[in-house]
This record gives structure tokens, sequence and C-alpha cells, in this order.
């Protein structure tokens, strides 16, 4: 993202489109719950975004020369989530693996999480525009 934006605004970005890529598998293991054969998938974004979050500061790198590149400028952009067969899960008889109440919980606990970022982002673009309006004099 541009300079406008912090490396938390990038993180609740990166979040939203993981939080909706975990929606969409949910839903589709729900869809699939009596399909004979069908493999429940999960997905894993946690340990990415917080390895492009760089919590620890163990990754940092620096420049020491101005002709030197950043290196982590662009961390947030790069991060992917895995999306796998839970390999947590027992088989039925006839060989599917979704746990539909399982499936459920997590469907609905991920909205919440979902809600509760998009209600972050909108209180730091809520700070941004105050800060735009206050500074021009507008009301």
């Amino acid at each position: 993202m541009s300079g406008l934006f912090d490396k938390t605004t990038d993180a609740l970005g990166s979040s939203i489109n993981f939080r909706l890529l975990k929606q969409n598998v949910a839903s589709s293991n729900i869809a699939n719950a009596e399909t004979p054969g069908y493999k429940a998938k999960k997905v894993d974004f946690e340990q990415a975004l917080s390895r492009a979050l760089d919590i620890n500061g163990l990754g940092q790198m620096s420049t020491d020369h101005p002709d030197h590149f950043y290196a982590n400028g662009n961390s947030m952009m790069n991060v992917g989530a895995d999306v796998y067969e839970n390999p947590d899960i027992t088989v039925t008889n006839d060989g599917n693996t979704v746990d539909l109440e399982r499936e459920m919980a997590e469907l609905s606990e991920n909205t919440i999480l979902y809600r509760a970022t998009l209600q972050l982002i909108n209180k730091k673009l809520a700070g941004l525009a105050y800060a735009a309006t206050e500074g021009s004099g507008a009301r």
C-alpha cells in the first residue's frame, strides 16, 4: 500500500482477505457435508500473518546505505494462506471428513472476527477522515 497507511492498516486488510477465504472454505465444507468421499479443507493464515507482521522483530532487516533497497516494505502484499485437507477430522463410513458442527462453529467465529476487523478498519479510516477535514477547516 501507499505511505498513507501504516503496518496495522495493511495487516487489517490482509486479515479481511484471509477471513473471506476462510469463509469460502468453511461454506464449501458445509455444502459438501453429505458428499461421499469429500475431504474437508482447512485454512491456516495466522502463522503467515504473524510472519509478515514480524511481531518480535526477528526478521528485521535494515539498510546502511542510501542505494540499498528496503526489504520489508511490501511484506503484507506477499502473505499467503495455506489451504489443505484437514488432518484433525475423523473419516465417516462414506469417506467424508466434514464435521458439520465444527464447521458451523468456525463459520460463526470467522463471521464475528470479520466484522470486528471491518470495524477496526472503519475506525482507522474515520481517524484519517477526521484529520483531513480538521486540517482543511471544512466541516
